[in-house]
């Protein structure tokens, strides 16, 4: 059977060219198959040039690249692109390309938005479904059907990367999934994109999120290499926290916010708040207080996201003013952010991964899963 290389560490890929070829294989040509696949993103085995051509063969019999292939892209408004991944046993997983804007204000167009060629997010996902029942993302509802390898994760990266190419590019594992219940293979996936002699990621601009498994939070502070942690918090109170996000019913609100408090910060890092706003059930100025007294003594920032709505979730979007009053309290205290929605016309937005296939511009039908 065929070896997946898109996955493997180079000492992983020097271990499995020894056995392939029954012999030791010099050194130079794993560091130049790995050059290949992570640096130079080739998109087939038989592309990588600098080696001989009985080796490519070879490859070509004993191993496969392992990218995940387009099933389907959905194009926004905005310019944000939500890929459908088919991976090498036919599930699919969903990744989100958004390109930064940068205001544009020359007299002759007024101030406006345009897109930055240089920059850009993709959202990637760790899980197929998620396990974590969150009562107002759409993605909760598909349930969990596994974890990705951490050849899937970084295919993801690869494939959105390579179609879309920007100099500086941010990852956020934000999309389907509890990264935290899929450590081990989100830390490799994590050493493989920071790797200098390889795709050369900053950790820096590598972000995972986390409804709050406890102690994965603890295990992910000790790893060596990691990405930025962001928690999903959505509520002011335990009760609160319970009804929205069941899995605090097990990873209580005090608890995770004990571990946050002693969670080992890197010089440069602050920790990430992320929460959802939900119209007349956490969006009041009591809870915006609350939220300032609990992350009390925590070097972090808050990132506040309006419901991103969709069918199924029984919640309302709060008005633009709910979210500014909101915002006015807590960044009295904290740094405090409203996340612009991008995507929400394909459904690419945060909490709406759901395979939705959308059957007109601006809508998408429920039925429609893939």
């Amino acid at each position: 059977m065929a070896q997946t290389i898109v996955g493997m560490e180079l000492v992983d890929l020097q271990k499995a060219l020894a056995e392939a070829f029954a012999s030791p294989m010099p050194a130079f040509r794993a560091r130049q198959l790995y050059d290949a696949v992570y640096r130079q993103r080739i998109q087939e085995l038989t592309a990588i040039s600098n080696l001989p051509k009985q080796l490519r063969a070879k490859l070509g019999e004993d191993f496969t690249l392992g990218r995940p292939s387009v099933e389907q892209e959905f194009r926004s408004n905005d310019g944000t692109i939500r890929y459908l991944l088919k991976l090498g046993d036919g599930k699919t997983v969903e990744t989100v390309w958004m390109p930064s804007f940068l205001k544009n204000d020359a007299p002759d167009n007024g101030a406006s938005e345009v897109v930055d060629l240089d920059r850009a997010t993709v959202c990637i996902s760790s899980q197929v479904g998620c396990p974590v029942d969150c009562k107002f993302c759409l993605t909760a509802l598909m349930g969990l059907e596994r974890s990705l390898t951490a050849g899937e994760i970084v295919g993801q990266v690869l494939v959105a990367a390579g179609m879309q190419e920007v100099n500086r590019l941010n990852i956020v594992m934000m999309g389907q999934g509890e990264p935290l219940l899929n450590l081990p293979n989100v830390l490799k996936a994590t050493r493989i994109l920071t790797d200098p002699t390889g795709m050369a990621i900053s950790p820096r601009r590598i972000t995972v999120s986390t409804a709050g498994i406890i102690p994965k939070i603890a295990e992910l502070g000790q790893a060596p290499e990691r990405p930025k942690l962001a928690i999903s918090l959505n509520a002011s109170t335990e009760e609160q926290r319970q009804a929205l996000m069941p899995i605090t019913r097990k990873y209580h609100l005090k608890n995770l916010i004990d571990a946050c408090r002693v969670y080992p910060l890197r010089p440069w890092e602050k920790l990430t708040f992320e929460y959802v706003l939900l119209k007349g059930v956490n969006d009041t100025d009591a809870d915006a207080r609350r939220v300032v007294r609990l992350l009390d003594r925590i070097d972090a920032k808050v990132n506040l996201i309006a419901l991103n709505p969709g069918p199924g979730i029984a919640f309302e979007t709060p008005t633009r003013e709910r979210v500014d009053s909101f915002q006015t309290i807590v960044r009295r205290s904290l740094p405090c952010f409203v996340r612009t929605p991008r995507g929400l016309d394909v459904y690419a937005a945060c909490g709406q991964l759901k395979r939705m296939e959308l059957v007109g511009i601006g809508s998408a039908s429920p039925s429609g899963i893939l």
